[in-house]
């Protein structure tokens, strides 16, 4: 038998080495795809709650005012920064009550995974306060407020009467800055949203955010940090 290949023989075989190289060249194709999918699809989603904390974005040596922490059952602390310039009554409000030891055993009881975590209510439903309701310190209230409801932000909830915020506060998990100039922005988280973020995941909420009595988190206290 002949060792020399024929005309057709030698055709076949420049048909299957170029038929080779297009199935390379397609598989390298879709590596490429599939890395470039890959990269765009983990890139962070400034829309989504991150794990950041207010305070790494809030220059605080300019902001005046004492520093709190919360510390929940089960979770742990968040620590926040007060911010008495911008909302000097909402701050002394708030320090007042917290002195006065009247949110320690109290709950988060309004959880809404992708937006906040609100508490302060000695009822426990949303209805309830403290004896003294405060003005409203917000743009659309009269009162030039420059905080911003950013991730990690603390502000205090109220109902349609824009003076009647009293004991409750809420605790921005994502980004929303639609209640900018309607709701009293205070302070900043510095170290702990990791903790608010754990609590939205694990928390199951049922119309409007509401939770359950028994499984709504417990404050155990919160307390004015020594400087």
């Amino acid at each position: 038998m002949s060792n020399k290949l024929s005309k057709n023989q030698k055709k076949n075989q420049k048909k299957k080495s170029g038929m080779g190289m297009i199935w390379l060249s397609a598989i390298a194709v879709v590596l490429i795809v599939g890395i470039l999918a890959f990269v765009v699809l983990n890139q962070p989603n400034e829309d989504e709650p991150g794990t950041a904390d207010a305070g790494a974005e809030v220059d605080l040596s300019e902001v005046s005012g004492p520093s709190v922490t919360i510390s929940v059952k089960d979770y742990g602390d968040i620590r926040l920064k007060l911010d008495e310039e911008a909302a000097p009554i909402t701050v002394e409000n708030f320090v007042g009550l917290v002195k006065d030891g009247f949110y320690d055993g109290l709950t988060f009881h309004r959880i809404m995974d992708g937006f906040m975590i609100q508490g302060g209510d000695p009822l426990g439903n949303g209805t309830g306060g403290s004896d003294e309701t405060i003005k409203g310190e917000f743009s659309s209230n009269g009162v030039d407020n420059p905080i911003s409801h950013k991730r990690g932000v603390i502000s205090m909830a109220r109902s349609n009467d824009p003076d009647s915020a009293s004991s409750q506060f809420f605790i921005v998990q994502a980004d929303s800055t639609f209640l900018d100039g309607d709701y009293a922005a205070f302070g900043y988280v510095t170290d702990g949203m990791d903790v608010v973020d754990q609590i939205c995941e694990d928390i199951e909420e049922g119309e409007n955010g509401a939770v359950e009595p028994e499984d709504q988190p417990v404050i155990e206290s919160i307390t004015v940090d020594e400087e």
